[in-house]
């Protein structure tokens, strides 16, 4: 379990963030989530299979396709595919070297993912919203500063 300083230094020392199941409906949490993060200045890539374009972002396939650097997966998929996903944040990191946190959503647990996501060294949040714990951690910077 991250405790709240290691959820508060993954914020502040990371800024690109690949967003797994990105939507590109206003209504859904994999649309709200990925728009409130770019209000505070970190830089979003889509990966969406069945779009091409969401917020005027180039939206990718799949995280191999992906040719900027990533730093944090934030994952909307559901618990059973959580798997497949970190499994492919694995596979890239041991590629490229560059994802440093899997990050799943809230409602979304994989004790498995956990396991090999942290035997890779990469570090795991789950079952956690990404707006609701910046907003829990950085209460003083809500009104438009980032952390």
């Amino acid at each position: 379990m991250m405790t709240d300083d290691q959820i508060r230094e993954i914020y502040v020392k990371h800024r690109t963030i690949a967003v797994y199941g990105m939507s590109k409906d206003p209504e859904k949490p994999a649309h709200r989530v990925p728009v409130f993060l770019i209000s505070k200045g970190y830089k979003i890539i889509p990966v969406n299979p069945t779009v091409d374009v969401i917020l005027d972002r180039k939206c990718y396939p799949n995280l191999r396709e992906v040719p900027d650097e990533i730093e944090i997966v934030d994952v909307f998929r559901s618990s059973d595919k959580a798997l497949d996903v970190v499994k492919e944040a694995i596979a890239r990191k041991k590629e490229r070297g560059d994802i440093s946190v899997l990050w799943l959503q809230l409602g979304i647990r994989n004790d498995e993912a956990r396991r090999l996501a942290e035997a890779a060294g990469i570090n795991f949040v789950q079952d956690r919203c990404m707006l609701r714990e910046f907003k829990r951690l950085f209460q003083a910077q809500e009104n438009g500063h980032s952390p």
